[in-house]
């Protein structure tokens, strides 16, 4: 890990999730997500105490185990409050819904990793409680409330709206809860001005355009994959396979939960569009374009 000074008040810590910094104040400094796990929390902190400051409190931009898993650690050591927005609230405090949620039931011990299941922690609503300085916004898309941070330095932290090429291009599949919010999202970003864009799975950047497109074409180019596959009756398993074998990916149990959770989103998107629609027969749901 690495501090990286971005403004006059703005740091962040380079990692494989990019954590912001806010310095308050001469001693005091909030943090925009935690990390991955208590191993990541621990080092946030080692560095923030480097610094002489202290952590007054944790900002969550959502509830994915990568990066609220650095919570509980930080906050036992700091007593320092952590924020979260709407439904990110609950599933910050109660992280279990998250492997529940994905899997579709009680999760079984396996689904309880460090990728998919972080720590428990004390949460705080989000709202008007932030210190002056720092503003937040909506990115929902690829998770339920996900929120973006812009600092007074006209730094944006812009958490996973947007995801890196090499990501894009290695695993096209990338987890996607709301396609029509995400891609609301993206029309959003391009309105955007500001200095810099801190994403959570990318390396800084001062224009996010060329990503924007990117990651739009992928979503179009899966939703394109996943209609044609629907040109004959077909199950919700046989398409997971698929697209599997489409992009050569292997298959392992967090795939399965996160590229499964979000080929249904794709299928929820097309069928609240009116491109496919379903049926059941012989006890098995098929998915079929739909004839207008």
């Amino acid at each position: 890990m690495e501090l990286v000074k971005v403004g006059e008040k703005t740091f962040y810590i380079k990692n494989n999730t990019n954590i912001g910094v806010y310095k308050v104040d001469g001693e005091n400094v909030y943090i925009i997500d935690s990390g991955k796990d208590k191993d990541a929390g621990k080092e946030i902190l080692k560095i923030i105490n480097n610094q002489g400051w202290n952590i007054k409190g944790i900002i969550v931009t959502h509830s994915n185990a990568d990066h609220i898993g650095g919570n509980k650690v930080i906050q036992e050591r700091t007593n320092c409050d952590i924020y979260a927005y709407n439904i990110e609230k609950a599933f910050t405090e109660y992280p279990i819904l998250e492997p529940s949620f994905l899997y579709g039931s009680s999760p079984f011990e396996n689904l309880k990793n460090k990728f998919l299941y972080a720590k428990e922690s004390n949460v705080t609503f989000l709202k008007d409680n932030l210190p002056e300085g720092l503003e937040y916004f909506p990115l929902k898309g690829h998770y339920f409330d996900m929120i973006g941070i812009k600092t007074v330095d006209d730094i944006y932290f812009l958490a996973d709206s947007l995801f890196s090429a090499e990501t894009i291009n290695k695993y096209h599949l990338f987890f996607i809860y709301d396609v029509k919010e995400f891609l609301s999202t993206l029309d959003f970003l391009s309105t955007l001005k500001g200095k810099l864009y801190i994403l959570s799975h990318c390396e800084e950047t001062d224009d996010i355009s060329s990503l924007i497109e990117l990651n739009k074409n992928k979503v179009y180019e899966i939703l394109d994959k996943v209609y044609k596959l629907c040109d004959k009756e077909i199950t919700f398993e046989e398409i997971l396979k698929r697209m599997f074998d489409e992009y050569n990916l292997v298959m392992n149990l967090n795939q399965f939960v996160l590229v499964g959770s979000t080929l249904k989103s794709y299928l929820s998107y097309l069928i609240d569009e009116n491109k496919i629609t379903y049926e059941f027969k012989d006890n098995k749901m098929y998915f079929k374009q739909k004839i207008i």
